[in-house]
């Protein structure tokens, strides 16, 4: 099987062309060339490069038109333009439209040379993402099929028989045996929970999540959160205080996703709190992004944890008597944020308490 890397040339100097194979010459490489952009269009799509080096000022269709198509027809092909009329403007204009590089006529077979293995190892690197990406979700998926069907089910059925069985033994066994069952149908449960944040944490998908984007406003999801969290917050004698600064603009987000976001972290906070204390919730919006402040002087954690904070079953050191936890939530809670294209960050300081800051872009209005 032949892996030559493919190069596409077009520009409409033959003399350009010419030198360009001529440099190229010797390398293990496939290249063809084209002399405008409609054939160097047709070229691409019949071999699908690796590299392409565009001229931008071309007769009929512009090197620009060819960024874009090219990006179009696949964003992993690397571009270069290559032109004699370099400004910043037009260097800016091309990134703009997805080029990788620039290279200014007139330029030496070194400097050709060197951006031509530059812009190749940019695709191996991509292609390489892409592999890696791919590779990952699939180990995603058959981690969960193992989960559901190797773990959850088995433990399914295990759970109901241990209800019959308290419910069968009932008064005919020792308080000692009674105990130790009561103990196995409690571990069966903590069991199965664990087996649902996991399969939680792995079914969360961004792509999916932003299929059922809408216009949505932040007020509403913050009262469902809240409405969630106020029984956890009621028996451990913690107020929940929250400041609304008016007008906020609506995100463009999917509902049901982004109240978990928020209950898991507005419940962190709750978790992660003395009694008697309190937890802030402050909400507004700068320029372009809506704000979510969550605060509470709770526990604290260290500037050594920190960093690992939103790492999957991560759970705090704090040495402090807190509710049990999977170290889940604030994971999944990043994953939802993220799919919002938005950002969560946390300052804290152990014994003092913690503030966790979501940033969320507006919904751009058309004119």
């Amino acid at each position: 099987m032949d892996n030559k890397p493919k190069i596409v040339i077009i520009d409409d100097e033959e003399v350009v062309l010419d030198s360009c194979t001529q440099i190229l010459e010797g390398g293990d490489y496939e290249v063809a060339t084209a002399p405008d952009g409609t054939l160097g269009l047709e070229l691409i799509e019949d071999i699908q490069p690796d590299l392409v080096f565009v001229d931008l000022k071309m007769p009929g269709i512009s090197g620009f038109e060819v960024l874009q198509r090219v990006c179009d027809l696949n964003p992993t092909i690397v571009t270069v333009v290559i032109t004699g009329y370099a400004t910043v403007d037009s260097a800016v204009g091309a990134m703009k439209q997805g080029a990788y590089d620039f290279l200014p006529k007139p330029f030496t077979p070194d400097e050709f040379r060197l951006i031509t293995r530059r812009g190749l190892e940019r695709r191996k690197l991509t292609l390489e993402t892409i592999a890696l990406r791919r590779e990952k979700e699939m180990l995603r998926e058959n981690f969960a099929a193992i989960v559901s069907h190797e773990l959850k089910s088995p433990l399914g059925a295990m759970q109901q028989n241990l209800y019959a069985l308290v419910g069968e033994l009932s008064g005919s066994i020792t308080e000692s045996q009674q105990a130790r069952l009561e103990r196995m149908v409690s571990r069966t449960d903590d069991l199965l929970k664990l087996i649902h944040s996991w399969l939680r944490i792995l079914s969360v998908d961004i792509r999916k999540i932003q299929e059922s984007f809408a216009p949505i406003s932040i007020q509403p999801l913050i009262s469902k959160a809240l409405e969630s969290v106020e029984p956890h917050a009621v028996r451990k004698d913690v107020d929940i205080v929250t400041s609304i600064i008016e007008p906020l603009s609506p995100i463009e987000g999917e509902e049901i996703s982004f109240v978990e976001a928020l209950v898991n972290i507005i419940g962190n906070a709750v978790k992660y709190s003395y009694s008697g204390s309190q937890v802030s919730v402050n909400i507004e919006q700068t320029n372009d992004d809506i704000d979510i402040s969550i605060s509470d002087t709770g526990v604290g954690i260290s500037k050594e944890e920190l960093p690992r904070l939103f790492g999957d079953f991560y759970k705090g050191q704090s040495g402090h008597a807190v509710e049990g936890s999977h170290g889940l939530g604030l994971t999944i809670s990043r994953r939802i944020i993220e799919a919002h294209n938005g950002t969560i960050s946390v300052e804290s300081e152990p014994g003092k308490g913690t503030t966790f800051v979501i940033k969320i872009p507006t919904l751009k209005q058309t004119e």
